[in-house]
């Protein structure tokens, strides 16, 4: 069946959260004029992919975006004093559609257009369900340094399945993987997989498991963002990992896949 056409429009970014993209954003042209670095330069970006639909070529919803602003935020202000800067990516369209895997092609044109506003400054993807997809396929571009998949979809498998998502591009990357273990919108079982698939390649991939949350991981929102802060800020600034995240990391299958994500890991990671 032909794919229907994409109409004509562009992937955007949004506006910089953090304190160092907004001072780069009003020195802009001063900085393209000296070529040179101003004193409050973006040393770090966080790049938020939201969620979309498995097909779909209208207009992404702005409650999608909006959904995954305040996880943004929540990143920004724990890597403010780093210099980091985040950014929510604005899909052409709201669906993954096949082999055209649309908002992966927008994160890869997200990431030029980091190097092209902040130079070669390190960067950590941050998707949610279809957005960590994205994630995880545009993670080869060189300023990638790292990963993190929340509640990833995945497509289920069938006799008429494309073939498995790549991991390839994983290699040299800090990938971490969360899934609530009730999820019923994307199967934990899939992430479970393609992780077990990345570690093979690139022993610097863990799994957190959120025992009895859902998609939206409500029940442990504190922890999940404490995770992730703990994780982008270690992955780009080169901060030790609390310990969880270290024991992940070196574990082998399945135990560092399936780490469980305790209770109260917020309250530690107060900074």
């Amino acid at each position: 069946m032909a794919q229907q056409a994409l109409p004509v429009r562009e992937a955007r970014l949004g506006k910089p959260l953090g304190s160092a993209g907004e001072d780069m954003t009003r020195a802009a042209l001063r900085w393209r004029r000296t070529e040179g670095r101003s004193a409050g330069a973006v040393n770090g970006v966080a790049l938020l992919l939201p969620a979309g639909e498995p097909t779909g070529v209208r207009r992404p919803s702005p409650i999608s975006a909006l959904a995954v602003r305040p996880f943004a935020v929540r990143l920004a202000k724990a890597g403010r004093p780093e210099g980091l800067t985040a950014h929510v990516v604005r899909y052409r369209c709201r669906g993954w559609n096949g082999a055209a895997a649309h908002p992966a092609r927008d994160a890869t044109w997200a990431l030029e257009e980091v190097v092209r506003r902040y130079g070669d400054v390190p960067v950590c993807l941050v998707g949610t369900g279809m957005g960590a997809r994205a994630a995880l396929h545009a993670a080869g571009h060189p300023a990638v340094h790292s990963v993190l998949a929340v509640a990833p979809w995945f497509p289920e498998p069938g006799p008429d399945a494309a073939k498995p998502d790549p991991v390839k591009q994983l290699v040299g990357r800090q990938v971490l993987l969360v899934h609530g273990t009730n999820d019923e919108r994307t199967d934990p079982e899939l992430s479970y997989r393609y992780a077990e698939r990345a570690k093979k390649i690139n022993r610097d991939t863990c799994r957190f498991e959120v025992h009895s949350d859902g998609h939206s991981l409500s029940q442990h929102r504190p922890e999940v963002l404490a995770l992730a802060a703990d994780f982008m800020l270690g992955s780009l600034f080169a901060r030790d990992y609390a310990r969880p995240v270290r024991d992940a990391l070196a574990a082998p299958p399945p135990l560092g896949l399936r780490m469980p994500l305790a209770a109260g890991f917020g309250a530690s990671l107060r900074h």
